[in-house]
C-alpha cells in the first residue's frame, strides 16, 4: 500500500464490506439451520451447504486480514503474524477465546482444500457450532469504535 492512502477511509470501506458478507453469510445460515445435519443431502442441499462453507471462510478472512489487521493499521500496532493479530483483537475484546478464532481459520483451510463426501458431515457441523460465534465477532467488530 501507499503511504498517502487514508487507512481511515478504507477501514471504513471495509467494515461496509464486513457488514454486506455478515448479511449473507447469515442468510446461507439460516437457509441451512432448516435443512440441518444429516446423512444424506439432496443435490439442492448441498448446494446450500457448499454457498455457506464458501460464506464462512470468505467471512473468516475478512475479518482477520481486513478489519483486525486494520485496526492495527490505525492504532499503530506493529505487523506480526496472524496469530498476534488474534491476540490483539482479544486484548480489544473483540473476542472471547483467541483458540476458537484460530480453529476457525483451521477451519477455513479445511474449506479451501479439498475434502471428500464423507468429510462433509463433520465439515457442516463444525460450520454450524462456529458461525454464530463468528457473525458474533463480526457485529463486534462492526461496533468498536475507530480511534
Amino acid at each position: 500500500m501507499k503511504n498517502d492512502i487514508n487507512y481511515r477511509e478504507l477501514y471504513v470501506v471495509f467494515c461496509k464490506d464486513l457488514a454486506e458478507t455478515a448479511r449473507w453469510l447469515e442468510r446461507s445460515f439460516s437457509i441451512c439451520e432448516q435443512i440441518g445435519i444429516k446423512e444424506n443431502y439432496s443435490p439442492v442441499e448441498l448446494d446450500a451447504f457448499e454457498v455457506l462453507t464458501s460464506r464462512f471462510a470468505r467471512s473468516i478472512d475478512f475479518l482477520i486480514q481486513k478489519i483486525y489487521r486494520g485496526l492495527d493499521v490505525l492504532e499503530l500496532e506493529p505487523q506480526g503474524t496472524i496469530i498476534d493479530t488474534i491476540q490483539r483483537a482479544h486484548k480489544r475484546g473483540l473476542i472471547d477465546a483467541p483458540q476458537v478464532v484460530r480453529q476457525m481459520k483451521e477451519l477455513r483451510n479445511e474449506i479451501a482444500h479439498e475434502y471428500t463426501n464423507r468429510d462433509l458431515i463433520l465439515l457442516f457441523k463444525d460450520i454450524f457450532q462456529f458461525t454464530p460465534m463468528l457473525l458474533s465477532y463480526i457485529h463486534r467488530a462492526l461496533a468498536y469504535p475507530i480511534k
